[in-house]
């Protein structure tokens, strides 16, 4: 398996082949705009280091310097994002690295949420702060994302820190509805599955069958992705839970 990271300095990809010699990296965390705002695997080969301006426009092209200049800034050399790190046109790569993804965000040494839709100038604790309200709490992926790595730090649109999941973790708790044991030690595995498919239950993914695959880490459980099976995809996930676990709570959804 090839681990590419994103060298926060030159912002070109680099390949890690040997699994005991990963190097520390930082991760990334957001809510994907278009497709054509993102920066994509082939983008960031083809640049180079140097992007045109037709790239260095997009949105997505933000979020990746200003990832890479926290993380270089914090003594990270490598960073991992999802829109550019996987090559999406390759099936078999895809389909690993979304079987991959818990690990991912587990063993990096921490995550940086990118909270396009809040702004720094309140408290994310009010009842009614744009917080609680992001949509980033509200997407599938982003579940495996806030529960996996220890260290996760906020950071509002304009990349100020908001907090992280220690400190928010009351707030986190009470939006997401995941206890703080879990929250704090990033290990879902004594919670009960009917308990671990709650959280899932208001979240949303653009392709159906991404709801079964974006659950796939906080079950322990991996399977082949096959996009276009739509509805399937869930009983599958359902099937390869039954095969590792005696709960019967599963049988509710």
């Amino acid at each position: 398996m090839v681990l590419r990271l994103v060298d926060t300095t030159t912002l070109t990809l680099t390949e890690h082949r040997d699994p005991q010699n990963i190097p520390h990296y930082a991760i990334l965390s957001h809510t994907w705009g278009n497709d054509d705002e993102e920066v994509t695997f082939q983008d960031i080969l083809n640049a180079n280091g140097k992007p045109p301006a037709s790239i260095a426009r997009r949105p997505g092209y933000l979020k990746l310097v200003c990832s890479c200049t926290i993380a270089r800034a914090s003594g990270f050399k490598y960073i991992w994002i999802d829109t550019c790190c996987i090559n999406k046109q390759s099936s078999a790569e895809l389909s690993e690295a979304i079987n991959s993804m818990y690990r991912y965000y587990r063993d990096a040494q921490v995550c940086y949420v990118a909270l396009a839709d809040v702004p720094s100038d309140e408290d994310p604790t009010q009842k009614e702060s744009a917080f609680r309200k992001s949509r980033w709490f509200t997407r599938g992926w982003t579940l495996q994302e806030l529960v996996a790595p220890l260290s996760v730090i906020f950071y509002a649109s304009d990349w100020l820190e908001l907090g992280t999941k220690s400190s928010l973790q009351d707030v986190i708790r009470d939006v997401t509805g995941i206890p703080s044991v879990v929250l704090l030690v990033n290990y879902p595995g004594e919670i009960g599955v009917a308990k671990r498919m709650s959280w899932a239950a208001k979240r949303e993914t653009k392709y159906v069958e991404d709801m079964a695959y974006s659950l796939m880490g906080i079950f322990g459980v991996n399977m082949p992705t096959l996009y276009g099976e739509g509805p399937r995809a869930f009983l599958r996930l359902q099937q390869e839970i039954i095969k590792t676990s005696d709960d019967q709570s599963i049988l509710a959804w």
